[in-house]
């Protein structure tokens, strides 16, 4: 519309004068002068027709000479361009397109073009073209900006995929290296406590079905505590990387090791191939004996370790028991200086109580060895639910049984990488779903033992919440075994009352009142107001700091009780 425009100007310009616009204005001479004009402009513009048209409609000029003098139908873009003032275009039909001539096409583009001159409308230019050209590059337009479109959606789809690819990529392979960096040391890059033990687990139940033996031995650095202070803990690393070295290089293909302690390795050898792992540990030992290091100037130093050696099933059927057997023969090896190999001795079958005891005292020191916060802390928690269970009236073989499970709640911790047990800041999503399987593990750690359910409950269910938000099963208000319950309520108190890596303790004041504000969501509002108001009231009530002496009923003796 702006090229006519341009023309309509020109044509204006070079053909019309102003009194040609005056009543009466245009004579015969002009009038010829004018159509010719229009004829041009239709003839090089391929416009259908054209006229020039006074305010009222009446046709003063026209390309083809017929219509002079008579008034052209009224159309809403002829009052558009004479009263708004506004050049007016639209695409009609023929029989609506204000015309005096007729237009041989389907469809018209009608352009209504006023001259104005100090704001006032003297005529209108009208001009008629054949729409159809216009219609089909429109169209063509469009296709284009459809094919356009559909390519940038295509590209922009290629390209999304590609990033998701890529992220999907990345995120599999930071999952894969966290699940690798929770499986081992990060110092020597060697298997890992938990993943040891979830593996000897795994092998005992795969012996126990094919009837197969398995060998496990633990060992132990002599010396090593001493080594370390005397030369720092760069030497002490030193020496712990080498040992890795010789362990992967002197251990027979399908062996399974790792770091198990600060200064103990555990090695596992192949279903039915448990003859073999005394030889190979020797034969480590005489490597091991050729190895001299030297630290600031210090004298050629020896590295030793003392070994115990345990078989299953001969010296015990679950992973527990075993690994008890196992420290209890190092402490023989130990005991004589150290630098000594010591293989259990077959025994006679323990009655199932007196095991029990054993194992449990065993798991207490585990629980120590792998973490002191974690020891005091499941001391703190046995204290707390003893003392609620003796506010409720619980009677003692109950008691004792509570105070078991407080202490071994989280013996699954065990199982949990170092890194993310006493990482000081909080956890991510993926180690907080490791952090919750400790309930599970320290499950399967017990479940073998004889006489064990109150406890096993105790241990698997202490992170159910009231309101069913807990882990691991979900369980909610009565669902959950009243030993679950209670440990719930000593374990909250502990934890909000022990100082930690990422955030000080709580003042007994604070926690309480943070206990009564979970009361009926996260704990049972019962059990709540009664350990409050023992903790207020109670001559004999546990305070964190103390160090209680146990009473009777809280020796490790288990009979398998059953409490609501």
């Amino acid at each position: 519309m702006s090229a006519d425009a341009a023309t309509v100007r020109s044509f204006v310009g070079l053909n019309l004068r102003q009194e040609d616009l005056a009543p009466g204005g245009l004579g015969a001479a002009r009038q010829a002068t004018l159509d010719e004009g229009l004829k041009l402009l239709v003839a090089r513009d391929a416009i259908l027709h054209a006229a020039l048209l006074a305010t009222d409609g009446t046709v003063l000029a026209s390309d083809d000479g017929t219509s002079i003098g008579q008034v052209a139908p009224s159309t809403t873009g002829l009052t558009t361009a004479t009263q708004a003032q506004k050049t007016d275009a639209a695409i009609v039909e023929p029989a609506t397109a204000g015309a005096l001539a007729p237009l041989t096409t389907s469809s018209v583009l009608r352009e209504y073009l006023p001259i104005i001159e100090n704001s006032r409308v003297y005529a209108v230019v009208a001009i008629w073209r054949d729409a159809a050209p216009i219609l089909a590059e429109l169209d063509t337009g469009r296709v284009h900006v459809v094919v356009i479109t559909l390519t940038a959606a295509l590209m922009s789809a290629l390209l999304l995929l590609f990033i998701f690819w890529a992220a999907q990529q990345r995120l599999t392979r930071q999952t894969h290296e966290l699940i690798e960096t929770a499986r081992r040391d990060p110092l020597t890059g060697a298997l890992n406590h938990g993943t040891l033990v979830g593996l000897l687990g795994s092998q005992v139940e795969a012996a126990r079905l094919s009837g197969e033996a398995i060998g496990v031995a633990v060992l132990d650095l002599d010396n090593f505590g001493l080594l370390d202070a005397t030369y720092g803990h760069p030497a002490g690393d030193h020496v712990l990387i080498e040992v890795c070295r010789l362990l992967g290089d002197g251990l027979p293909a399908g062996m399974t090791w790792g770091r198990y302690g600060p200064d103990e390795f555990l090695a596992i050898s192949a279903s039915g191939d448990a003859l073999a792992l005394e030889p190979a540990v020797q034969r480590l030992r005489e490597t091991l004996a050729n190895l001299t290091l030297q630290f600031d100037g210090s004298e050629r130093l020896p590295v030793t370790f003392s070994a115990g050696i345990c078989v299953f099933p001969t010296n015990g059927e679950s992973v527990t028991t075993l690994l008890s057997t196992t420290a209890l023969t190092l402490d023989e090896a130990k005991a004589g200086g150290g630098d000594a190999i010591r293989v259990a001795e077959a025994r006679p079958q323990a009655p199932g109580y007196l095991k029990t005891y054993g194992i449990l005292e065993g798991l207490v020191i585990a629980v120590d060895t792998k973490d002191r916060y974690t020891r005091r802390h499941s001391e703190d928690v046995a204290r707390y639910a003893d003392f609620l269970a003796s506010q409720l009236g619980l009677d003692l073989d109950t008691r004792r049984a509570i105070h078991t499970a407080g202490l071994l709640h989280d013996i699954g911790k065990i199982g949990i990488p170092d890194a993310i047990l006493r990482k000081p800041g909080r956890l991510t999503e993926e180690e907080y779903a490791i952090v919750k399987q400790h309930v599970v593990l320290g499950d399967a750690i017990v479940r073998d033992l004889p006489d064990i359910a109150l406890i096993r409950a105790g241990i698997r269910h202490h992170h159910e919440r009231w309101d069913g938000r807990g882990y691991i099963d979900e369980l909610a208000a009565e669902e959950i075994p009243l030993i679950g319950r209670i440990l719930a309520v000593g374990d909250a108190f502990s934890a909000m009352t022990t100082t930690r890596p990422y955030r000080k303790a709580l003042s007994v004041e604070e926690a309480l009142k943070r206990l009564e504000d979970a009361a009926g969501s996260q704990l049972e509002a019962r059990l709540v107001e009664i350990f409050v108001r023992g903790i207020w009231t109670a001559a004999d009530a546990p305070l964190p700091g103390q160090v209680a002496s146990p009473g009777p009923h809280q020796a490790l003796i288990l009979p398998d009780r059953q409490v609501a």
